[in-house]
């Protein structure tokens, strides 16, 4: 099982994900700042002063097989708009999450969101053979929790006090699930979403 999570590149209509590399650096930077999304007080997305923390954080999943991190690109301009990645990977038992996602403020509300939990959930059910992906957000982060529930995961429940941040302050959890005997309608409904941007 120790080669179940392997590096692989992603791609559907006009989105492409590329296993995150330390020459997506400034890419990644400049992504942020379109609408300053390190001033979010409930996610963690980096600046240029923790940059390097956030790469250190990814490159240490990728090498403990836990996480496998993207970032997410245009096709037609090749920009980089964000990341996302597969973390908490439970080999064992075939589950994993999707998580530690964000991007441009510009590329919100655009389709682009949809089309990368597609090609994750994509390659999680039908390539991994996931008995269950997982998704996890800040009880703050209402934007998220509505976009979670728009793919078609399910809430589980809330880990009250699950996590402190940097500054101390504590974080209520809510965690999300999607089974493999959900993906089909559900591949269905992200289909058909994703042909309203096309």
């Amino acid at each position: 099982m120790s080669t179940w999570l392997e590096e692989v590149e992603l791609s559907h209509g006009n989105v492409k994900l590329v296993p995150l590399k330390s020459s997506h650096k400034e890419a990644l930077l400049t992504a942020a700042s379109d609408g300053k999304l390190w001033d979010l007080w409930y996610t963690w997305v980096p600046s240029e002063k923790d940059i390097d923390a956030f790469f250190d954080i990814a490159e240490s999943q990728r090498a403990n097989k836990i996480g496998l991190p993207f970032v997410v690109v245009d096709i037609k301009t090749n920009i980089v708009l964000g990341t996302t990645r597969y973390l908490n990977v439970d080999s064992q038992n075939k589950r994993l999450e999707i998580g530690s996602t964000w991007y441009a403020q510009s590329s919100q509300r655009t389709g682009i969101n949809t089309t990368c939990k597609y090609l994750l959930l994509q390659h999680a059910f039908e390539k991994l053979n996931c008995n269950a992906v997982e998704f996890r957000t800040n009880w703050f982060n209402y934007k998220s929790r509505n976009a979670i529930l728009r793919i078609g995961a399910k809430q589980d429940g809330v880990l009250r006090s699950h996590r402190m941040d940097a500054n101390g302050v504590l974080r209520d959890t809510v965690v999300f699930s999607m089974l493999n005997i959900e993906w089909p309608t559900v591949k269905k409904s992200l289909e058909y979403e994703m042909n309203k941007y096309n």
